[in-house]
């Protein structure tokens, strides 16, 4: 659309969201997408050199002269700064569309601050994209809001201010590298401190019984549990603390022998009833989606991670699916409380709606969100089947979930009855004379808002009890009626360590601590994982033993800065910052120099007053029995404190034992997770280190040892080298010493077991590269494995093999025919795209998945673009492709970072910001 005078400039974030919105908006308006943010602070690296030296040399913020910060155009963003600039020039009017967040509110401040415009500007904020949503936008426009600007950048200088600090220390005492953040360590540490409990956690048996009763006939059958001896209550799982010990008062803890002597006595006898109760069920829905609620709903019921699910959130929003994402407000618009009724009355009828709507009222923590909640788009909703052909996969998935979600919200209670039934045994044994059993059951009557949608649960176990119990209906009893025993038997228990967290359950408790915002749940997250100090196991979030290491050192000498407490008014900080009620300037001068009025120290004093920090000691974890593990600067490892046959506790020294020998130590491999390293396992590990591998026999042809081993990267083979007599006759050679001899080593095939494996398997391994042949020009092809595989080599130019059983079977006819074969480009060129979806509307070329040397990624024959660690090259849908391929033209060519030149500072804020 060409552009001229008169026309209306819109800038959005994303081409998705530009595409969209265009589409709504007449012929006088150009929409273009900045690409997310244009500016940030720099690295000081990057600063030119003249101000490396002076106040913004440390952080790019200058904290002596009100924590101005210094920004930067963002190098792979000036040429899209430059279009917009062209754009600009030809238009008579300039709308800032971002989102509606704080985060919004700043790109939109420095697209003002970067493009300088001398047009009328205009804030356009919209919290769904529907054709109504942005006329009434476009036409009811606000000036930019400075209280929110204020507290994203308040946000991003304490962000720098705290990691710049925090980090180098962590840097000098656990490992270079790593980094500390305002959310991530406390994120991290809640983690750390759910695996103590783990590691602490001592497990308690006990026993109970489990009877079959029937006061006629098999289709009266019913199941009833033990739970009370001589009127005193039968201990269950919660009558014990962490430590095992039985903490329930007037509780009977029953050990095998007492249980079975119970069943046996059961089972030969009949039961009477003593109480039968009901009482009405009713059961309320939950209320529409915030973002915490959603990632967590995702998880559960679509095994969905954060990160995914907010990036698929942002396409259903950029397309006009749903509201804006990012909200923790559960209130409905009246157009959609109407939307929500009317549709669960079509569908499920008249009763299954309430006479009035549903408001789920709640306190907001933070006014910069959203002030909806995430609902389907729109003043009347579209159906999971009205969208289906243009969703698919997770898009679909996602927008079925929320739009069963928002309608149940104003369906009705569910209803039905919970009957519980007493049964007693006159057992007549020592210790058990008189013995009880207890059932429940529910019926549900009136389905409801089940009818629609039923909210997950984090704990699956008791998630299927609950529903086992509701879909299970008693026999009519009455009391006094004899029942028979049908089974009886005794059935025993342990008590179980308190859950690991899952993305889910740790956004929950983020939110109920008051840490985070909606907007940085799945970004949390995220880093944690990438930064190495949490991984997944399932759908369990364990930390490695560097996370044990960092928090360890954090909560010692920065306990304030992981402290629950002071991070959740932090956040409260910034939100009275964001609603005008703080200073931006007074709130940072005292997290940093601290508060005089209170003797409060501030970060650069903590960062100075360190004092001496054992680094080893910080990094030692104990773990019992004489046995910690340490985190070294390879990784962790396990050792003893004691050389072995040494008692710490007496310091007696067995026969043999050398008092002053070297710990012994051994590698821990990386899917050993923290809880699981006992000090059983620790000696285990130490074994298989002393041993040094299982020899397989003798090379033939060397003559040396082969050795199968267990390493902290996966099981291998190595040849054993004799070690060199030193020639005391030789002059010392001044100068590096000659680098000694490499064994020859290899891993073992992903078919190879390390207990199985043989000499002669061992030797074959050993024996790669393979030479296959030569070409008729003479050259050498080789058969080899590498990091991506095996592959052949003939000279420069390399082809994939598809198994690494062809590194020992490939012929050297084969390996001709290969070659014989067009150069493709990446492992897997060669083979058919993973996924065709169809014509790019801007190239008009057709656009595939395929899968290269680095990942899948997308192409349209001129542009490729990796996919996102959360995209499934599987369900990717064409939106998405296209989307993808936009951002990657938007950023241009990759080029090397140059220093950073210097851009206007924070001096026009007030003035500009105030145009239009």
């Amino acid at each position: 659309m060409a552009a001229g005078k008169g026309r209306k400039l819109v800038i959005v974030e994303s081409p998705a969201k530009a595409k969209t919105i265009a589409g709504y908006l007449g012929g006088d308006f150009d929409v273009e997408a900045s690409v997310g943010h244009i500016r940030d602070l720099p690295n000081p690296s990057e600063l030119p050199a003249e101000m490396k030296k002076g106040p913004f040399g440390k952080f790019a913020v200058d904290v002596e002269q009100d924590f101005a910060p210094y920004y930067v155009v963002d190098p792979d963003k000036k040429k899209k700064v430059a279009e917009l600039k062209r754009m600009l020039k030809d238009s008579s009017e300039l709308y800032l569309a971002t989102d509606e967040d704080r985060e919004g509110e700043a790109i939109a401040w420095h697209l003002l601050e970067a493009l300088k415009p001398r047009v009328p500007v205009r804030r356009m904020v919209f919290h769904e994209i529907t054709r109504e949503a942005i006329q009434r936008a476009v036409n009811n426009t606000r000036d930019l809001d400075l209280d929110l600007v204020d507290a994203q950048e308040t946000r991003r200088v304490l962000d720098r201010l705290y990691g710049y600090e925090v980090s180098p220390v962590l840097w000098r005492k656990v490992r270079q590298g790593l980094s500390a953040g305002r959310v991530q360590s406390v994120a991290t540490r809640m983690v750390v401190e759910r695996e103590r409990e783990r590691m602490a956690f001592v497990r308690a048996s006990y026993w109970d019984v489990e009877g079959e009763f029937t006061p006629s006939g098999a289709a009266q059958q019913f199941t009833a549990r033990l739970t009370g001896v001589d009127g005193a209550r039968v201990a269950t799982g919660r009558d014990f603390a962490d430590d095992g010990r039985l903490t329930g008062k007037g509780v009977v803890h029953l050990d095998e022998a007492l249980a079975t002597r119970i069943a046996e006595a059961v089972a030969a006898l009949n039961a009477r009833v003593t109480d039968v109760a009901e009482k009405p069920y009713t059961r309320r829905p939950s209320a529409p989606f915030t973002t915490s609620t959603l990632q967590q709903e995702a998880s559960r019921k679509l095994r969905m991670s954060s990160k995914n699910a907010m990036r698929v959130a942002q396409r259903l929003y950029e397309g006009g699916y749903i509201t804006y994402m990012r909200t923790d407000s559960t209130t409905l618009s009246e157009a959609a409380l109407t939307a929500a009724r009317s549709q669960a009355r079509d569908m499920y009828g008249a009763e299954y709606v309430p006479d009035a709507p549903r408001r789920y009222e709640r306190k907001v923590k933070n006014a910069q969100e959203a002030h909806e909640a995430i609902r389907p788009a729109g003043d009347r909703f579209r159906t999971p089947a009205q969208v289906a052909g243009e969703l698919r996969g997770d898009e679909y998935a996602l927008y079925e979930l929320i739009w069963k979600r928002t309608v149940a919200s104003q369906m009705a209670d569910a209803r039905g009855s919970t009957a519980t039934v007493r049964l007693a045994v006159e057992t007549r044994i020592e210790g058990a004379g008189s013995v009880e059993f207890s059932a429940s059951g529910t019926v549900i009557t009136f389905k409801g808002f089940l009818a629609a949608y039923e909210e997950g649960r984090d704990d699956e176990a008791a998630a299927r009890a609950q529903a086992a119990e509701e879909e299970r209906r008693l026999p009519k009893l009455s009391t006094g009626v004899a029942l028979e025993v049908v089974r009886a038997e005794a059935e025993g228990h342990e008590t179980t360590p308190p859950a690991r967290y899952t993305e889910a359950t740790l956004v929950k408790a983020m939110e109920e601590r008051g840490i985070g915002r909606p907007s940085t749940y799945a970004s949390t997250l995220g880093t944690i994982q990438d930064r190495g100090y949490v991984y997944t196991k399932g759908q369990a979030l364990v930390p490695t033993w560097l996370a044990f290491a960092v928090t360890r050192l954090l909560e010692e000498h920065f306990g304030e800065l992981v402290d629950y407490e002071f991070t959740a008014s932090m956040e409260e900080d910034l939100d009275r910052i964001a609603n005008g009620e703080q200073g931006r300037v007074d709130w940072l001068r005292r997290f940093y120099f601290g508060d005089e009025a209170t003797s409060g120290e501030g970060l650069k004093q903590l960062v100075e007053d360190l004092g001496e920090i054992d680094a080893k000691e910080i990094s030692t974890i104990p773990i019992g029995d004489g046995m910690v593990v340490r985190v070294g600067r390879y990784g962790p490892y396990v050792e003893e404190v004691a050389p072995a046959g040494v008692d710490l506790t007496t310091g007696e020294v067995a026969d043999g034992a050398d008092p002053n020998g070297t710990p012994r130590r051994a590698t821990i491999a990386d899917d050993i997770a923290p809880d699981e390293m006992t000090p059983e396992k620790a000696r285990e590990l130490l074994v298989q280190a002393a041993d040094d591998g299982r020899v397989l026999g003798l090379d033939p042809e060397t003559g040396h040892e082969i050795v199968a081993r267990a390493g902290r990267y996966g099981p291998y083979v190595t040849e054993v080298l004799p070690e060199e007599p030193e020639d005391t006759d030789k002059p010392k050679a001044r100068g590096r010493k000659a680098a000694k001899p490499k064994p020859r080593t290899a891993s073992l095939f992903k078919d190879m077991d390390l207990a199985t494996i043989d000499l002669d398997a061992a030797l074959k391994l050993l024996s790669l590269p393979r030479v296959v042949g030569t070409d008729a020009e003479g050259v050498e092809i080789t058969a080899q494995n590498g990091r991506y595989g095996p592959y052949l080599k003939k000279g420069t130019d390399s082809r994939s093999l598809t198994s690494e059983q062809q590194l020992f079977d490939i012929t050297l006819d084969e390996a001709l025919a290969i070659y014989a074969q067009p150069k493709q480009r990446g492992r897997a060129a060669a083979s058919a795209p993973l996924k065709e979806l169809g014509t790019d509307p801007v190239s008009g070329k057709p656009v595939v998945v395929k899968d290269g040397r680095f990942g899948p990624y997308v192409t349209d024959g001129e542009t490729n673009a990796t996919l996102r660690k959360d995209d499934d090259p599987a369900e990717i849908t064409p939106e998405r492709g296209y989307e993808l391929l936009a951002e990657k033209r938007a950023k241009g060519p990759t080029t090397r970072k140059r220093a950073a030149k210097k851009t206007t500072k924070r001096t026009t804020k007030k003035t500009a910001a105030k145009r239009g």
